[in-house]
């Protein structure tokens, strides 16, 4: 959980293949599983290349035909080579690009901060099509994470992510900040339908056997047919109508024979039978928010979260604990699954491999920020140090300690694994590849 001073109390299973594996879309198929075909590295080299935005990157890269895709804060959606890391496009948008991107038929699809979805050329970067939702926005309350003054509707600076789109036979789907859920035809950006949350969506879509899988801040997990838009059911997970802490959905689902798993700012890991909504089972944190999407793969669920920080390897079946690690600092990075090896950011600039066989870390690399800026913000043990961090309790300060903490080159964004690569994000501009 995250220290009331920080105002935050904070597979494929049996040999069955939910999707077919890719690098072209976040969390690697429609059912996001995050696992991918490619081997990744068991032991670090180095830095293959580093690419440098103007702006933080939280988005997650997508990679096809050799050239790897990725959202900045600089408000411009990057192509770059993979094999050089060259840059071969940008395209400019009116706002920051927090949603990871996906490539299908030679077309990437995206999100930005201006409330504009876009269809952008992947070869040559031109506009397609755009379309304009009702606006973009964080969730927000009043006292926001137990934030000073208690009556003001605060915007929560944690929400960091936009949701990120899922393309399936000629459809693009993907949630949005103004409550909808939205199906437009993905060549010409119509709209087929929409369906209205009563908050905001950002939860990234999960597709299985006709179905849509999505979170919202609204605190319920829905399940709608794919087809129409009609409600097939809603699961209901916990409230904090108090802090607005411990609620909402920022995790996105991933589907696994008839069984959707989520994470939830309620301090669980759902297990929800994907054709009732049941609950089949729940793994409590003991109050550490799970952001990050699970990674399915062997029946076992790999999950990140924020404080403590941990990385934790749980029994599909079961939703008993296999093995948990400790990851130091905060974890919204969702961990990358290639043969036996996980691979995940945390806001220390680290990115850490994980032997799933052995349940121990195999390598981390950490960005320079990490390394030069750490004095003050990690203490000697790794974890951060929140008297440096967050020096009051006020609303304003949730803003300045971000701030410190992406100062370290943070890694939130998800990493992707293409010919024995890992592609990356950091909040110091850099796309990396690391091999």
């Amino acid at each position: 959980m995250f220290p009331s001073r920080v105002f935050l109390v904070a597979s494929i299973a049996a040999g069955l293949v939910p999707a077919a594996f890719s690098q072209n879309m976040f969390r690697g198929n429609l059912a996001h599983t995050g696992v991918y075909e490619s081997e990744g590295p068991r032991q670090l080299k180095g830095v293959k290349w580093a690419f440098k935005t103007g702006g933080w990157i939280l988005s997650s890269p997508a990679i096809a035909d050799g050239v790897v895709y990725i959202g900045s804060d600089d408000k411009n959606l990057y192509a770059v080579d993979a094999a050089t890391g060259k840059e071969k496009w940008k395209f400019a948008t009116g706002g920051i690009v927090r949603s990871s991107p996906a490539v299908v038929d030679g077309t990437v699809y995206f999100g930005s901060y201006d409330g504009v979805f876009y269809a952008v050329d992947a070869a040559g970067g031109k506009l397609k099509w755009k379309f304009e939702t009702g606006g973009e926005r964080h969730f927000e309350a009043k006292g926001l994470h137990g934030s000073k003054p208690r009556t003001q509707t605060m915007a929560d600076v944690w929400d960091f992510f936009l949701s990120s789109p899922a393309i399936d036979k000629g459809v693009v789907y993907f949630g949005s900040g103004d409550g909808n859920f939205y199906a437009l035809d993905a060549a010409a950006g119509s709209l087929k339908w929409k369906f209205a949350t009563q908050n905001v969506v950002h939860s990234s879509p999960a597709l299985s056997d006709g179905v849509v899988y999505f979170g919202s801040w609204d605190t319920n997990l829905y399940a709608l047919d794919a087809a129409t838009g009609e409600l097939k059911w809603k699961f209901k997970t916990g409230e904090d109508p108090t802090n607005y802490n411990q609620t909402g959905i920022q995790s996105s689902p991933a589907v696994v024979d008839g069984v959707v798993y989520f994470g939830c700012r309620d301090a669980h890991l759902w297990a929800v039978d994907a054709h009732t909504g049941k609950e089949k089972w729940n793994l409590s944190t003991g109050g550490s928010w799970i952001n990050t999407s699970p990674a399915i793969y062997e029946g076992t669920a790999y999950v990140g979260n924020p404080i403590p920080a941990m990385f934790r390897a749980v029994h599909i079946k079961t939703g008993k604990e296999k093995f948990a690690l400790d990851a130091h600092m905060l974890v919204f990075s969702s961990p990358a699954v290639a043969h036996g090896m996980a691979y995940f950011g945390s806001f220390n600039g680290k990115v850490y491999a994980v032997d799933l066989a052995a349940g121990k870390f195999a390598w981390e690399f950490q960005t320079e920020a990490g390394k030069q800026n750490a004095g003050g913000f990690i203490a000697p043990d790794g974890t951060p140090n929140f008297k440096a961090l967050f020096t009051t309790d006020s609303f304003e300060e949730m803003y300045f300690a971000i701030a410190r903490l992406f100062s370290l080159g943070s890694i939130v964004s998800s990493p992707t694994v293409d010919g024995g690569v890992i592609y990356a994000g950091s909040t110091d501009g850099n796309l990396y590849a690391l091999e």
